[in-house]
């Protein structure tokens, strides 16, 4: 019976670039050759997202990130309500017209918006230094979204100096106030040892706090160091129930390692079918580890029906990102020229190119 190879995650910090997604070191499939461990960045990512109704588009290669911070307004406020929902139906002039009013009253979650609007050019032009100033008149108010978004700000060097001491500040106050987005930056801190003193075990706990309040990204980070024993003592049972977890909100590393536990039964109880319907999730969000393993079941029909030009339309697609696969290689030769062109034109269609060019 065919097992799937668990993803190998060094426990380092990687610390989030604005608009990018969260990346935790991966040691490729067997086949590939080894990568040493991502240096870590020097922009930690904020967290939020932005509201379904309105996605911003996605900015260009050259543009410059910015500061996500999405204000959750209390609900017993009907005027910083309607500010919100005007951010969520994507009406942002007419957030920053009303936010502007009620900052000047005082009002610290419209100071946090306007943050937000200034920092990502929403409704207004992009200016950090005023978004900076909100933030901070926000944070000085008490509002832990203004200090983890000023803390960002900080780190990256944006509306002012970069000031590393201050926004580790910010941080830990944010977190101290519950914000999830807060420790698991903070966390990252503890891992780099640039900016903070090493600390795993800090690392470990900031993890947890945020994993608790269901921060997906640190669900899946804790979950690695109980699988690895870093910072606390190993346990495969707990992280399997975190992957879980972080699966079920769309982590997509963490559905591959998911996926992986089921099917070998690590952890968790075995099944097949369930894992490989959490690797063509992954596999269609873009992993290419997860077009890798999908490619090998199709291929040799373990937990699901054998489909090789599937299969090896997958091995095309994960190719091209760098994830080679000799045992495939292998398979492709094998095809007839029919079915060998059915898989080429597949991944030709998902990647949108008339070329395949694999690293």
């Amino acid at each position: 019976m065919q097992r799937l190879r668990p993803i190998s995650i060094v426990a380092c910090c990687l610390l989030w670039t604005a608009n990018a997604h969260a990346q935790i070191s991966l040691t490729p499939p067997a086949a590939d050759a080894p990568k040493p461990a991502a240096k870590p960045a020097t922009q930690p990512h904020t967290l939020a997202k932005k509201p379904a109704a309105a996605p911003a588009p996605k900015p260009a290669a050259t543009s410059a990130p910015a500061v996500t911070v999405v204000p959750t307004p209390p609900p017993d406020d009907p005027n910083v309500d309607l500010v919100y929902g005007l951010y969520q139906r994507g009406m942002y002039k007419s957030a920053f017209n009303l936010a502007s009013m009620r900052a000047v009253a005082g009002d610290t979650k419209a100071m946090t918006m306007l943050g937000e609007l200034y920092a990502n050019a929403l409704g207004v032009k992009r200016d950090f230094a005023k978004a900076a100033d909100w933030y901070k008149r926000a944070a000085d108010a008490g509002d832990r979204e203004a200090m983890f978004a000023l803390a960002m700000l900080r780190l990256e060097g944006r509306g002012g100096a970069p000031n590393r001491e201050e926004a580790v500040k910010l941080l830990a106050s944010s977190a101290k106030l519950g914000n999830p987005k807060a420790a698991y930056n903070l966390a990252l801190l503890y891992l780099d040892g640039q900016t903070l003193p090493q600390d795993v075990k800090r690392a470990a706990e900031l993890l947890r706090q945020a994993a608790d309040a269901g921060n997906p990204e640190a669900q899946y980070a804790l979950a690695t160091f109980y699988k690895e024993g870093t910072g606390v003592p190993k346990d495969i049972d707990k992280a399997v129930r975190l992957l879980q977890a972080a699966a079920l909100a769309d982590n997509v590393d963490a559905e591959v390692e998911y996926a992986i536990a089921l099917y070998n039964g690590t952890g968790t109880p075995k099944n097949e079918a369930g894992a490989v319907a959490l690797l063509s999730k992954a596999a269609r969000q873009n992993s290419a580890i997860a077009q890798n393993r999908l490619a090998r079941v199709l291929v040799t029909g373990q937990g699901v029906p054998m489909d090789k030009v599937e299969g090896l339309k997958w091995h095309l697609i994960a190719k091209t990102a760098g994830k080679g696969d000799p045992m495939l290689d292998d398979e492709l030769a094998r095809l007839s020229p029919e079915d060998r062109a059915k898989a080429e034109a597949g991944a030709r269609k998902w990647l949108g190119s008339p070329v395949l060019t694999p690293r």
